[in-house]
């Protein structure tokens, strides 16, 4: 391989690298200070009733407060973890807490989650 090649092809690994290895969150602004967000940019929040690496959030609560969903194949990496659901499927957890929307929250940065029943506070980078 020439020197060209070789560049292009090491670029290119490590192009592929990093989008599996990116974050599963974004982090933004917000009334309550840095908090983190999904791709779509709405506020995740975190149940004080879940325990490290389990949601006991379904049915009822999971209408109100959807998990952040991952998709299949995802890898866990640093302070992001998988968390199995019931279902099967997984969710983003962060220093192993679980990561949900609220529905209430209408735009970017709305944090109106915060402090709902004394157990959903935002999640924090």
């Amino acid at each position: 391989m020439n020197s060209l090649t070789l560049l292009i092809a090491s670029v290119a690994a490590a192009v592929a690298t990093s989008a599996f290895a990116a974050e599963p969150v974004k982090v933004m602004d917000s009334a309550k200070g840095k908090v983190l967000t999904g791709d779509n940019g709405m506020t995740l929040y975190t149940f004080k009733k879940d325990s490290k690496g389990v949601s006991n959030c379904y049915g009822d609560c999971a209408k109100n407060w959807p998990p952040l969903m991952a998709a299949s194949g995802a890898k866990a990496e640093g302070a992001y973890s998988l968390v199995d659901r019931k279902d099967g499927s997984k969710q983003w957890a962060k220093d192993g807490m679980p990561l949900y929307y609220w529905v209430k929250d209408k735009k970017m940065g709305d944090v109106t989650g915060d402090g709902v029943g004394g157990n959903w506070d935002v999640a924090k980078p």
